[in-house]
């Protein structure tokens, strides 16, 4: 399986402008700009769509996990934060945390936990960044 994206940039960096586009068409010509990365502009950024990422492929994960242990999620919701920050290196995703809030009629709190452990620690999103960045979890049954 492979999936695809696009970015078109025309000009400098700061006063340069580009779009990204997806292969599904759900982006589709999407602006991006130095404003909308380091400052409040509109429109999306790198950062960005990797928290959305995560908090899809983590919540998959973690029903995927749940479903092994014979539970059923009524709902499942997760926000991932990214934090993006200056290092010697650079610029560097030096944080994530995915904070979850889940409704799992049945599920005791240890199972709940063991699910979002192991969806924490599958998901492919956070082996891309296993061992270069820290990802902490906070879930909870609501």
């Amino acid at each position: 399986m492979e999936r695809t994206a696009s970015a078109v940039w025309n000009g400098g960096l700061k006063d340069g402008k580009g779009v990204i586009s997806t292969q599904s068409g759900v982006l589709k010509e999407t602006q991006y700009s130095f404003g909308t990365r380091f400052e409040n502009g509109i429109g999306t950024n790198p950062e960005e769509l990797i928290a959305a990422a995560h908090a899809g492929c983590f919540t998959m994960a973690l029903s995927a996990q749940l479903g092994q242990a014979n539970l059923t999620p009524e709902s499942l919701e997760t926000t991932a934060h990214v934090k993006f920050e200056k290092t010697d290196a650079g610029f560097t995703i030096t944080h994530i945390t995915l904070v979850t809030r889940a409704k799992v009629p049945g599920a005791s709190e240890a199972a709940f936990e063991t699910a979002a452990s192991n969806a924490k620690a599958g998901c492919p999103i956070s082996r891309l960044f296993h061992g270069n960045t820290e990802i902490t979890l906070d879930a909870q049954l609501v």
